[in-house]
């Protein structure tokens, strides 16, 4: 069931200002009057709006963070060239690019979104806390989901630029653009202990009007995957035995069930952001027609084929026009991801799970390039161009087992943690002899792991930070041939973090205090 809420509320009181407007006003300005949180409901407002922060493009709402956490790596690559994803997966990006911002996707409108959220939340965790208007019970709850909403923003933030400004009080706006940057660890140490107080007021599920908001199982997740950045592999096996054992998520007995989108809240999804169909933003007079923010999911149209791409024999183009029409569909998307060259060569031939992940051949016609059909909505009636009600999958729980089996390993080596590899590739294979992995040494097992969450998560924004968290992203990108990019050539040892842009150094030059090289870009 699609939830159909249009944020209006704060959401449109100044997440969509611009961001010299922003900086210009005062944060109880922005909020309102002093009496804004009259009631558990004005409270509630403040929260959605904030959510529908997160599903903008420059963050789940069209591929935001899956350049980040996707391209430039080995799994997926563009078709042809597109400003808004070459810096990033060429790795030509610089400080100035940071500040291109295309259909309101850049660096720059990524880092302002996110601390946008940052804000936000302080300012709800402030005036929800002690206001009596609301209920004691309701106010923890809501406290403890603004406080995951943050703890998510800073954990995105670390990832991509390392040490960054870090604050979770309400702060005036000039001394918010004051600050220097706080060390990646000292923000994680804050992030892990609002994750904790998060998991243990968040609910463990929602009733069916509320899907969308993030459970405690989510909160759980965060932290696992921070204590293995940390190599606290005893931690964050802890707390990946706790969703597995603990939650009510199970794993499907099909991967293809996991992307049916007629089942968009099955059991193995831990988390997904929930869009509607024909739900429109707030109107943007540089980008008309177009919705940027709680409003339709474009994700898929990035996946989806487009008929002028295809198919190989351009003589067959009507005739697969024919046939589409006829199943009900169109290839009516951009296009742009597509399985990388690499990535489509080696995935294994006789692996259940390639058929969603490399699709070059539909409806009996040859494609140009292989598809990850997983992504895929071709409805015509339901699903046109730019106007998807596809959920935005951000968790599930396959990909807890292969944390739990990659914790297992680096603690006690592979004799226990077959078990959780095994769960997941027993679906992924026909018979026992191909699913099952024996007499694997402790390094053996981690090479088994880097190409396990290669095959199952594929373009699920995990892999460049897999590959860097792994120390690996340089030798494995140096290592590859890609179709028409060189991010081979061009990759440093430096990128692994982003620049901060270019505009917010200008306005705030004590973000260069701590590192005058921006994370190398200088």
């Amino acid at each position: 069931m699609k939830t159909k809420n249009i944020y209006i509320y704060i959401f449109a009181a100044f997440s969509f200002l611009s961001c010299e407007k922003f900086l210009e006003e005062e944060p109880r300005a922005i909020v309102a009057p002093e009496t804004f949180f009259a009631s558990e409901n004005d409270a509630r407002q403040a929260i959605n709006g904030t959510y529908a922060i997160l599903k903008n493009n420059s963050i789940y709402g069209q591929v935001g963070l899956d350049h980040f956490y996707d391209n430039g790596a080995d799994i997926i690559e563009p078709n042809r060239s597109a400003n808004f994803v070459e810096p990033i997966g060429n790795y030509s990006l610089n400080e100035s690019l940071a500040d291109v911002s295309v259909q309101k996707m850049s660096v720059s409108d990524t880092w302002k979104d996110l601390y946008k959220i940052v804000f936000n939340t302080n300012i709800i965790i402030d005036r929800v806390t002690g206001n009596e208007a609301i209920l004691e019970e309701v106010r923890t709850e809501i406290i403890a989901e603004a406080t995951f909403l943050r703890a998510l923003c800073y954990w995105h933030i670390t990832n991509l630029w390392g040490d960054a400004p870090y604050y979770t009080e309400v702060l005036p706006l000039e001394e918010v653009g004051q600050l220097g940057r706080t060390d990646e660890a000292t923000i994680l140490s804050g992030v892990l202990t609002d994750l904790q107080f998060a998991q243990s007021i968040l609910p463990s599920s929602y009733p069916d009007d509320q899907r969308g908001r993030a459970t405690k199982w989510v909160a759980a997740i965060i932290q696992a995957k921070i204590y293995m950045k940390q190599q606290n592999w005893q931690a964050g096996l802890s707390k990946c035995l706790e969703i597995i054992n603990e939650s009510p998520h199970t794993l499907l007995p099909t991967y293809a069930e996991v992307f049916d989108p007629l089942n968009e809240y099955n059991a193995e999804i831990i988390w997904s952001l929930d869009f509607a169909k024909d739900i429109e933003g707030i109107f943007d007079p540089a980008f008309p027609g177009a919705a940027f923010a709680g409003n339709n999911s474009w994700r898929p149209s990035m996946f989806n084929p487009r008929l002028r791409d295809e198919p190989k024999n351009t003589d067959e183009r009507s005739a697969l026009a024919d046939a589409l029409v006829a199943n009900g569909q169109a290839f009516n998307g951009t296009g742009l991801q597509v399985a990388s060259k690499d990535f489509a060569e080696k995935f294994p031939l006789n692996d259940l799970r390639r058929p969603l992940n490399i699709v070059d051949n539909y409806l009996g016609f040859e494609l140009n390039f292989p598809y990850m059909a997983k992504f895929w909505n071709l409805d015509l009636e339901t699903s046109p161009r730019f106007n998807h009600s596809d959920n935005r999958m951000v968790f599930r729980l396959a990909d807890v087992y292969l944390m739990a089996a990659e914790c297992e390993n680096e603690i006690n080596g592979p004799a226990n943690a077959y078990q959780y590899i095994h769960r997941i590739r027993e679906r992924a294979y026909t018979t026992q002899a191909e699913w099952e992995l024996v007499g694997l040494n402790q390094q053996t097992f981690r090479e088994a792991i880097y190409d396990e969450r290669k095959w199952e998560l594929a373009a699920e924004a995990h892999r460049r930070y897999d590959l860097i968290r792994w120390g690996i992203l340089l030798d494995v990108v140096q290592n590859l041939e890609y179709r028409f990019w060189e991010p081979n050539v061009n990759i440093k040892p430096y990128h692994v973090l982003l620049p901060i842009p270019l505009q917010e150094l200008e306005q705030n030059p004590a973000l260069l205090e701590s590192d005058p090289t921006n994370n190398g870009y200088r």
